[in-house]
């Protein structure tokens, strides 16, 4: 029997182009691996429309609130449909920054200082020594992220603005210099660490994640094999601590010239576009696009 797969894209958060394009792109590659697929964009009325679609699957490929932060999870809970990626604890934790460091903390994972300001207070003057870093606490695609240098004499201004619309409460978090990496892991498997680099960036920002060739990635990262490894371990750890399902991305800062590596957090809904990070790291370790989704789709469950 040919597995009938919904594929859950678009969404209500501000991140719903980068899910249309996620979505698109593992539509196209689940019918080409056989699948008969629905693609459906969601809306309020998406429990209803589920129900009447009656899937074998749920391929979630939201990103932002509601997609990752263990809502659209419960409904499909509630509905009993088969879903990807991980359930509804993990993804309510791993989406808060400050919970998840909390888990991360309890299983000795590094990470660097950070505390929680109201924006406007963090707008008003340094929260920390400089340089740090401001970010959303519950976002994703790098919205709402700012890096405060040394000769910065002034926090963001955007902190303070009426149009703000990522929380009232930001993490501000000490800057690690050095190299940004990442590393997926895929079921109980650490894939091979990517190191990034972005292109005319000051860090991996949404133009660098999702403009074509506004970033670099280096699989296998140009590391010592022992940072690696340590990555890893790190990346699996995380995975597990956070009772993550299927397939998570962790993301870390590396100082070569101190040796400091730092995880920063855990992506439980990681993209899935055409300059996505997880399919090249898959592709690294001999998984075509479309066999990554075929065993994500078989690796689909409830009560994740």
């Amino acid at each position: 029997m040919t597995l009938h797969v919904a594929v859950l894209f678009g969404g209500v958060s501000t991140e719903r182009p980068v899910s249309l394009a996620s979505g698109t792109a593992c539509a196209d590659a689940l019918e080409a691996e056989g699948f008969r697929v629905t693609r459906v964009d969601v809306d309020r009325d998406i429990a209803r429309v589920l129900t009447e679609l009656a899937p074998d699957v749920a391929f979630n490929a939201l990103h932002g609130p509601f997609g990752e932060d263990g809502t659209i999870q419960g409904i499909l809970e509630f509905l009993e449909i088969p879903y990807t990626h991980s359930g509804v604890l993990a993804s309510a934790l791993s989406m808060n920054k400050e919970k998840a460091k909390i888990i991360a903390r309890a299983a000795k994972i590094p990470l660097a200082d950070s505390r929680l300001v109201d924006r406007r207070v963090a707008g008003r003057a340094h929260a920390m020594p400089t340089p740090y870093v401001v970010k959303p606490v519950a976002e994703g695609s790098s919205f709402g992220v700012f890096i405060v240098r040394a000769d910065h004499a002034h926090p963001p201004q955007e902190l303070m603005s009426s149009d703000w619309s990522f929380g009232e409460t930001v993490m501000v978090e000490r800057y690690i210099p050095g190299r940004e990496l990442t590393c997926a892991v895929m079921g109980d498997v650490a894939l091979e660490v990517c190191e990034i680099t972005s292109n005319d960036h000051a860090f991996y920002d949404y133009d660098a994640k999702y403009a074509p060739g506004g970033s670099n990635h280096v699989i296998p990262a140009g590391i010592p094999a022992p940072v690696a490894r340590k990555v890893q371990e790190h990346a699996l750890a995380a995975h597990k601590a956070m009772g993550c399902r299927g397939v998570s991305r962790s993301d870390f800062r590396y100082d070569d010239k101190s040796g400091e590596l730092v995880w920063l957090e855990i992506n439980t809904q990681p993209g899935m576009t055409g300059t996505s990070l997880v399919p090249d790291i898959a592709r690294a370790a001999g998984h075509s696009f479309g066999e990554l989704l075929a065993w994500m789709v078989r690796d689909a469950s409830c009560r994740r």
